[in-house]
């Protein structure tokens, strides 16, 4: 079966459209279109953005959802509807035809020709149960990537720019399975403000689920859009005004005190990659 950014890319040549004519059709960003085309992605995108695609592309109704769906359904339960489909099978051999469907109890049983119908069993609930109860295993672990931003500044703050890639999607991914914060990125440090402990080039990942305290290094997202990664202090001035003391590690830089409304964000970083340079 083609991916779904085989058959985004297909139908849209197809069309003889480009990405930026997609793109304005659509409402979702060239960057974002390019990466699921070229299954650069690590999960499908929403149901709203896949039924703006079906309808600007001429697809069926809920032919890319139904796809996506799918691709999202944990690997324990992609083998048992492979289970169910031979069951199927076996079942129209010995005569016992009937499509797949579910039973008064809630269970899925199958059906003519090896087909389930995945209507009835998302309705049923069975797979969304099944989803839940495989919430916790090792596949979870194994796909927990991070995308890695453009760049944090050590020093004092510099512009920051996402391309206008939406949320979690990035150029590069770094695996990092004891992060289980859905939000969690990743950026190369940029300057020298937090040496000795980050040196220019590392990957740190930060949490936006972790909330910062006194002395955590975090990345700072001021209200205007500019960033920097600094050490926080959560303090007041003389008037009684909440304020954050941004300190680099680096003793040759001063700290910078900003009010708590001039940052917009602040998350706390909680692992370092470091390359090992051979000597």
């Amino acid at each position: 079966m083609d991916t779904l950014g085989t058959k985004l890319r297909r139908q849209r040549r197809r069309m003889g459209l480009t990405l930026d004519e997609l793109a304005g059709r659509t409402g979702i960003s060239k960057p974002y279109l390019s990466l699921i085309e070229t299954g650069r992605v690590p999960n499908p995108p929403s149901d709203e953005k896949l039924r703006r695609l079906e309808q600007t592309l001429g697809f069926g109704t809920n032919e890319l959802v139904t796809q996506a769906h799918l691709q999202r359904t944990p690997r324990d339960v992609r083998d048992m509807l492979h289970k169910l489909l031979a069951d199927s099978a076996s079942a129209k051999a010995r005569g016992e035809g009937g499509a797949a469907t579910t039973t008064s109890a809630g269970q899925l049983k199958p059906g003519v020709a090896g087909s389930i119908n995945l209507d009835d069993a998302y309705m049923s609930g069975v797979l969304a149960e099944l989803v839940e109860r495989s919430a916790g295993n090792v596949e979870r672990v194994s796909t927990n990537t991070v995308p890695v931003i453009n760049k944090v500044s050590a020093g004092y703050p510099k512009d920051f720019s996402d391309m206008s890639y939406p949320p979690r999607v990035a150029d590069d991914y770094i695996g990092c399975p004891d992060v289980h914060d859905s939000d969690a990125f990743a950026a190369r440090v940029h300057g020298d403000s937090m040496s000795p402990k980050y040196g220019q080039g590392d990957i740190v990942v930060f949490s936006p689920a972790a909330t910062p305290k006194n002395g955590d290094d975090c990345f700072v997202r001021f209200a205007d859009g500019q960033t920097t990664f600094k050490r926080v202090f959560f303090e007041n001035d003389e008037a009684g005004e909440a304020v954050i003391r941004l300190q680099p590690r680096n003793e040759k830089y001063r700290p910078k005190v900003v009010r708590s409304e001039e940052v917009g964000g602040l998350y706390k970083a909680v692992y370092r990659y470091q390359r090992v340079d051979e000597d």
